[in-house]
Order: structure tokens, then C-alpha cells, then sequence
């Protein structure tokens, strides 16, 4: 499980140095100043918000790299991509706007350098677009950047925001300290309650954004700080940080699953006017492919979760423009009735959302969570509706408008979303619904002799059906193309073909077969639906250091291919060779004994795991690894044999700084005072540390060959078989 505190904190400002003084100030005592009301007499808060906040802000994307032209840049890209009018209005300036202190009144002033002209005057300039201004400050005693935060200085805080036109106020939760003689629950929600009443005072209306239950995840006292955060707010930020834009793709993607994954189940404590919120759509990042963006934009959707962008609009791709812009997807989100939508149905790595809408529609969400194109199939009585045997499903990415007798299906890419409006009843001159599927027809080969088929899920039947396969360069499928000719109402026809692949390269790779069906629907003439099938192959690299994917170690004097942690920092070779660990050297520890490895300082020498195969030999008790995290996570490792039999464990290191040592069973293997920034040797006397983990092999077996996890965060410097 992330801590919701890790990803913001561990990527802020000056590093995991900042990590240690903000966990200690969660503990530290509290200032004097005035406390909130009880929670059974705080105000409820106006419902400011009755629909979805959407609009844009800087921090995945920038972090503390921010200034009035970054801000305005974007603001100006809203409104000249036609964003702003679909909705995207509000533009929030998130941490390290300020200066370190407060003036000698003990106002907030922004930063002279970044922000010349005031944020009174950035918001001016907001509000000249027609766009909305927010603004981020925290709840404690600094914000997670080491800026002032607004503990007891709620009022005075409040006024100045709404004095400089504030319309819009996300308020942080680091380094909030417990009161003597209180939870840390009740203290939180004394400052937030503080800071609510406080802009009920100033009079203007200001969209509350509370940040509260992040800092509760999965704890016991989290529903019920998602529950007073709706009395005192408008929305909630209640779990972890969404990835950064610097971080790598398979990063981004499993934030964006596991963003999704927490938020999903927590419809029950959401209303209309008050809103569950999994952070930031990240549309228009790198690494993402239109599938993925495509499925949060839905997803969120679906939620009714805040549509808050958080990348560089002003060179915004034409994939993520019609992502974020798809007026029927944004409908389904800001939809009046206001509700958050459910699961339905769930299988082997998919998820079925429902979500029922003001005029009696129901938007239906099929989400292909797993790394293979798959067939998902559910029903409209399962979504929601009564009897009926005539349903329009309206596709809301591609607009296509089909009818079913009652069965709502797609053969989905993987990472995608078919998001369907669904209505009962409706035009019966539509194509009838149709899906394709695959199946393995079980030969020993794979790729090999596959099933495709065509399903008609509507009333009327299909004439002159034809298939056409395509496959990527170097393929071949036999045949071609084939003829189904009829299809009859809820009938499927099948053909089989034979797929040949090219040998594969060390390492894992992903082709599509797509299978193009075409055929006349009667009164809807001709029509077509399309299905993919995924083949994975992976190959096993020859040895650790052919996968190496990732620079972790930088001379000092060179520190700027350093990229250990997505953000440009690195370990410092000088500080290793004084442990010994210099290219090719042997590293005893823990009663292990690895070679390190023998790149230069400055290019790829560990393996960000993503799921690669290395081939290995030995027998022993236990595969030891050598290596490191940047994040709070921990996966799967497979080892395989020679006999065909296969072994699993779990790996997983502390955070390479500030962080237990002891998690996920690991060992301290070498510890530094220091490490490299894109500045240079930095954080001295903050330990960075790399460590050591098992896990348990067969006894009297050889080993072929380890697979990795797929958890980009863990970083494999060197692995060995130990007796």
C-alpha cells in the first residue's frame, strides 16, 4: 500500500531531507492558538461546487518549477483550446508560490522572483480570461514544500485570499501537528473547520478543497475525515498523489490504476455537491498512450471526480486535446444528478462501472485493467435498468450508435475503457450491437491456431460478414480474410486462422492482431466492428546487465545523467567507492555476495523493474538481491527452473532514503551521508542507502531464469544465488 503522504513528500523541494522534517512535524507540539468548534456545530459549508470542479493546475507537472508566465501560459492555453468553454475554468497555483516567511504583519507574500507582480495580480489576470483563481496553501505549520503554512493564521489567511479575488482554495495537510491531550484526527479537523468558518467570514464564495483524508488512507479514522471534510468542504483529496509528469510511463500507469482502485469503492460517502477526488488527470503527459488517458478521463468521469488537468497545456497533443475535450465524456462527469457511479460487475483483470444519469440514461464504463486485450461483457439489468429487450448504446469516444437485445459488450485493448450511454428503448433503425472475441484454440505453439469470432448482441441479423486480420510487420496470418457470411440475432460464427511471429528480441514485447468485421445490418446498411488480440512474449535477457534501463549512480563532478528517481537524482559514485562499491567490485552483505556492476558512472546500471526476464543459473536456498526503491511498493518475483517448474516470492526494498529500513525484510547493505541532484552532491547527513533482500528458492533445483516484478520503483543493482 502507498502512504499517501510518500509521493508528494518524497519528490518536493529539496528531497527526502524535506521528508524527515515533515513526518517529524506530525508529531510536533502544537503552537498556541485557537481551536475550531466541535464537530457537531461547524457550519455546513455552502455547496459552492454543484458540479465536479474542473480546470488545470501546475504541480504534477512543475512542482516548484512555477512563475506567473508558467501559470498564465497555461491559463491562456485553456481559453485558446476551447478547453475553458467546455468547462475547464479554474486555474490553481499549488506550493512554493510564496516566500519562506511571512512579512512583519504576518501576511503570506508570494515570491518577488516568480511571481513579480503579486498573485493579487496573477488573478486579475485569471479573471480577465473569464477563468477562475485558485490557490494552494496548508493546513499545518508549513506546506509540504517548507513554505508558511496557515496554522493559526486561518482568518488572516482567509482574507488576504479573498482580498486578492480568490475563487478557489486547496488547503494541504503536512506537518499538522496533535494537539496535547487530542488525536491526530480531532487535530486536523480543527484546523480545517478553522479554516472553513474563516472563509465563510470573509463573505466572498470560495470552492474548499480539503486534503485531510489523504493523510488518513486506509486508517482506521479515514471515512470519518472523508465524512466532516463534507461538512467543512466541497472536495476531498483522500488518497495518495497521482505520478508526476517526470516519472517514468509504467509509473504514471500504475498511479493511474492506483488512484482509481482507491477512490472507486468510496461512492457511499460521496453526494451530489460534495466530491470524492483521486487527483489530477495527467492527458497529455508522456509516456501515457491514448488508451490510458482515455480510461482515467472516463474513469473519472464515471466517479464524477474533479477534471483537473495537470500537464503543459501549451503543447497539448491532438490525442489528449480530444481526450480532454470529448463533451459527452465531460456531460457524463458533470452530469446534474450528481452521483458517483459504482462497480457492477468485476473478472480476471476488469472492472464493469454504472453510473446512472439525470434523464434516465446510464453511463456504463468497461475497463480492461490487465496488459492483455480481453472481451468484457456484462448486461443492461446488471447496469442498472429493468426489463426491457431494446437498449441504444452510444459509444461516447467513437459516437458510434448501435441497439441490444440486452448484452453490452467490447473486445477491449489493454489499459482501455469503452465507455457506453446507454438508453432504454430508442431509434430501432440502429446497427445492431456486435462484438468480436478470441480464443486460444490450444495448440502447443503460441502464437499458433486462434478462434475469432463475431457476435450479433442485437435484434436483427447480419448479412455478407467478412472478416480482414491485420498483424504487425513481420507476422503473418493465415488466411487473411474469411467469410461468415449470416449472422443470426444472439448468434456468434467463428473462423480459425494460424498466426507465425518473428523470433523475438531479449525482453518483453506486445503485439496486436486486430480483427476487422464488415457486414450489411438491413435498414443501418453497412456496418463494422473491430476486436484486438494481445500476444505477449518475453524473452530472457542474457544477464542483469543487458537490461539495465536506468542511470543511478553519477560522478560528482558530472551529476546531470543521474535519474534514479524519476527527477534527476542519483547516487554518488565518489561516496560509493569509499564503501568499496566501485564498477565491478565485489559487494559482500547480509551474507550475500554480488558484483557491482561494472557500467561507468552516468550510464544505465540498474534495472527499473518492469516485469524483464534475466536468464540465472545455480542452485541454492535463496536468491538474493541487491538494490534499492523509490517509492513504497513491493512485487512479485518468478523464478523458473530447468525442469519447467516455477518458484514466487515477494521483493521489495525501503525507500532509498528517509524510510524504515527494515520494510518488505530487507538489509542495510551500504549507507551514504549524501547523494547527487542535478545540482550537485546534496542532502549531506540525510542517509541514502542501498540494501540488500531475499527470496526462497527450491531446494535440489536449478535455476533458469527470474522474472522481475513490474514495479518500476524498485531498482535491481545486482542479483546472486546464495547456499
Amino acid at each position: 500500500m502507498t502512504p499517501p503522504l510518500a509521493r508528494r513528500l518524497r519528490t518536493v523541494a529539496a528531497g527526502c531531507g524535506s521528508l524527515a522534517l515533515a513526518l517529524a512535524g506530525l508529531v510536533a507540539a502544537a503552537p498556541a492558538g485557537s481551536a475550531a468548534a466541535p464537530a457537531d456545530s461547524v457550519a455546513q459549508y455552502p455547496n459552492y461546487a454543484p458540479t465536479p470542479p474542473m480546470g488545470w493546475n501546475d504541480w504534477s507537472y512543475y512542482q516548484c518549477n512555477i512563475d506567473e508566465d508558467t501559470i498564465l501560459g497555461n491559463a491562456r492555453a485553456l481559453v485558446d483550446t476551447g478547453l475553458a468553454a467546455k468547462g475547464y475554468d479554474t486555474v490553481t497555483t499549488d506550493d512554493c508560490w510564496m516566500t519562506h516567511s511571512r512579512d512583519s504583519a504576518g501576511n503570506l507574500v508570494s515570491d518577488p522572483v516568480k511571481f513579480p507582480h503579486g498573485m493579487d495580480w496573477v488573478g486579475s489576470q485569471l479573471h480577465a480570461m473569464g477563468l477562475k483563481f485558485g490557490i494552494y496553501e496548508d493546513a499545518g505549520t508549513a506546506t509540504c514544500g517548507g513554505y508558511p503554512g496557515s496554522l493559526n493564521h486561518w482568518q488572516q489567511d482567509a482574507d488576504l485570499f479573498a482580498k486578492w479575488g480568490v475563487d478557489y482554495v486547496k488547503l494541504d495537510g503536512c506537518n499538522v501537528p496533535t494537539k496535547a491531550g487530542e488525536t491526530s484526527e480531532q487535530s486536523y479537523h480543527d484546523t480545517y473547520a478553522a479554516w472553513s468558518q474563516a472563509m465563510l467570514n470573509t463573505g466572498r464564495p470560495m470552492v474548499f478543497s480539503v486534503s485531510a483524508p489523504a493523510y488518513f488512507q486506509d486508517g482506521p479514522d479515514w471515512n470519518k475525515v472523508i465524512g466532516w471534510s463534507a461538512q467543512v468542504g466541497n472536495l476531498w483529496r483522500e488518497g495518495a498523489d497521482v505520478a508526476l509528469g517526470q516519472e517514468s510511463a509504467a509509473a504514471k500507469w500504475s498511479s493511474l490504476k492506483y488512484n482509481y482502485g482507491y477512490n472507486v469503492g468510496l461512492a457511499d460517502l460521496q453526494s451530489p455537491g460534495r466530491w470524492n477526488d483521486p487527483d489530477f488527470l495527467l492527458a497529455g503527459d508522456s509516456g501515457l498512450t491514448r488508451d490510458e488517458i482515455q480510461s482515467q478521463m472516463s474513469l473519472w468521469s464515471v466517479m464524477a471526480a474533479p477534471l483537473i488537468s495537470s500537464t503543459d497545456l501549451t503543447h497539448l497533443s491532438a490525442d489528449a486535446l480530444d481526450v480532454l475535450g470529448n463533451r459527452d465524456v465531460i456531460a457524463v462527469d458533470q452530469d446534474p444528478k450528481g452521483l458517483q457511479g459504482r462497480i457492477v460487475q468485476q473478472g480476471d483483470g476488469y472492472d464493469v462501472l454504472s453510473k446512472p444519469l439525470a434523464n434516465g440514461d446510464r453511463a456504463v464504463a468497461l475497463f480492461n485493467k490487465s496488459d492483455s486485450a480481453q472481451t468484457i461483457s456484462t448486461t443492461a439489468a446488471a447496469a442498472g435498468f429493468g426489463p426491457g429487450s431494446s437498449f441504444l448504446l452510444k459509444d461516447l469516444v467513437t459516437k458510434h450508435v448501435t441497439r441490444t437485445t440486452g448484452t453490452i459488450a467490447a473486445d477491449i485493448p489493454p489499459h482501455a475503457t469503452v465507455l457506453y450511454r446507454v438508453s432504454a428503448g430508442g431509434d430501432h433503425t440502429a446497427a445492431p450491437a456486435t462484438v468480436v472475441t478470441w480464443h486460444d484454440a490450444g495448440t502447443a505453439d503460441h502464437p499458433g491456431v486462434y478462434s475469432v469470432g463475431v457476435t450479433d448482441l442485437g435484434p436483427t441479423g447480419l448479412a455478407d460478414t467478412t472478416v480482414t486480420l491485420t498483424a504487425p510487420e513481420g507476422w503473418t496470418v493465415t488466411p487473411a480474410s474469411v467469410r461468415l457470411n449470416r449472422i443470426a440475432p444472439g448468434q456468434t460464427a467463428t473462423a480459425k486462422v494460424t498466426l507465425t511471429a518473428p523470433k523475438a528480441k531479449p525482453g518483453t514485447t506486445v503485439n496486436t492482431i486486430t480483427a476487422t468485421a464488415r457486414y450489411v445490418t438491413g435498414a443501418a446498411g453497412t456496418d463494422s466492428v473491430s476486436g484486438p488480440l494481445t500476444i505477449t512474449t518475453t524473452v530472457p535477457y542474457p544477464a542483469l546487465a543487458d537490461a539495465f534501463n536506468n542511470v543511478g549512480t553519477t560522478l560528482e563532478s558530472n551529476t546531470a545523467p543521474g535519474n534514479l528517481d524519476g527527477g534527476g537524482d542519483s547516487y554518488s559514485a565518489d561516496a560509493l567507492a569509499a564503501l568499496g562499491a566501485t564498477p565491478g567490485a565485489t559487494v559482500t552483505a547480509n551474507g550475500a555476495t554480488f558484483t557491482w556492476p561494472s557500467a561507468a558512472p552516468g550510464t544505465p546500471d540498474n534495472v527499473a523493474t518492469g516485469g524483464q526476464a534475466i536468464e540465472l543459473t545455480g542452485q541454492g536456498s535463496a536468491l538474493a538481491f541487491l538494490g534499492t526503491e523509490t517509492g513504497f511498493t513491493s512485487g512479485p518475483v518468478v523464478v523458473t527452473y530447468t525442469d519447467g517448474t516455477t518458484s514466487t516470492g515477494t521483493l521489495g526494498f525501503p525507500n532509498w532514503c528517509c524510510s524504515t529500513t527494515t520494510d518488505y525484510g530487507a538489509q542495510t547493505a551500504l549507507t551514504m551521508d549524501h547523494r547527487n541532484t542535478q545540482a550537485g552532491p546534496a542532502n549531506f547527513g540525510v542517509s541514502y542507502r542501498v540494501f540488500t533482500n531475499t527470496v526462497p528458492l527450491t531446494a535440489g533445483k536449478t535455476v533458469q531464469s527470474v522474472t522481475l516484478p513490474n514495479q518500476p520503483a524498485i531498482h535491481v543493482f545486482a542479483l546472486a544465488v546464495t547456499p
